[in-house]
């Protein structure tokens, strides 16, 4: 009886391990999502980005500090905030503004710097520095996300992953999570991060592990195996249906 309660328990540690299982979100989480100052254009997309379980996944908290790296429309940055609540802050992280195409028409301000000027998101600041750089935030955080994001960093120019990969774990307090959302291609896909917007999650898994992180597990609720990943992430026939990766990555204490 002992062993097969051992074993029970094992498999359960197993399954919460690899983000098969989850518990249900904290109230911090579903309250965050259920925020009524989100705009239409975020809660429309709710029901395929899964923005409960990507927190709970990620082991957003209150009071935490969370840095959303590359932020694009602030989806994430948005729910965060609420997340870790007034005593939390959130480090919405992006690259320069890029200048306008016609100097005429000054283009609108970016999302991150819409939202650290919205009242209902006050702790949110938002940073920009070049992504070559390293991450320009005064205090160590609890958790790094960045969704979508990392196959497009592989395409600046001159990058040095490890240098970047480095500098996200630098930025962690110790026993801090680095949490890499992203499409998936095959692994013999050629130039996948350019030709497609993919990249091969075993080469993630490399890649952060290389710069001193230890992978902790996988969810698999955005998974789609019917993708078909000979297409790029925006034809219209895979568009907000990829199969999707969520890897998170710990920094030891």
């Amino acid at each position: 009886m002992k062993s097969n309660l051992l074993l029970g328990a094992a498999a359960v540690l197993a399954l919460t391990s690899l983000g098969v299982a989850y518990a249900k979100p904290s109230p911090a989480v579903i309250a965050a999502v259920a925020d009524k100052a989100r705009p239409e254009a975020d809660t429309a997309l709710d029901a395929e980005r899964k923005p409960a379980e990507m927190l709970d996944f990620a082991g957003v908290a209150p009071g935490q500090t969370v840095v959303d790296l590359i932020p694009g429309g602030g989806y994430f940055t948005r729910v965060f905030s609420k997340a870790v609540g007034p005593k939390g802050t959130v480090y919405a992280v992006g690259g320069p503004p890029r200048p306008p195409a016609d100097p005429a028409k000054p283009s609108p301000p970016p999302a991150q710097d819409v939202i650290a000027a919205d009242a209902n998101y006050a702790n949110v600041k938002s940073i920009h520095a070049p992504l070559a750089g390293g991450l320009a935030i005064p205090t160590q955080a609890d958790v790094i996300w960045t969704s979508q994001n990392y196959h497009d960093v592989k395409n600046v120019p001159n990058i040095d992953m490890l240098a970047f990969d480095k500098a996200i774990y630098n930025a962690l307090k110790p026993g801090g999570v680095f949490v890499v959302l992203d499409h998936v291609a095959k692994a013999d896909t050629v130039n996948p991060t350019s030709t497609v917007h993919r990249i091969d999650p075993a080469v993630v898994k490399k890649e952060v592990e290389a710069a001193g992180f230890k992978f902790e597990g996988e969810s698999t609720v955005l998974r789609n195996p019917g993708d078909d990943y000979a297409k790029n992430v925006f034809d219209p026939a895979v568009r907000h249906k990829t199969d999707q990766f969520i890897y998170k990555f710990r920094k030891p204490k």
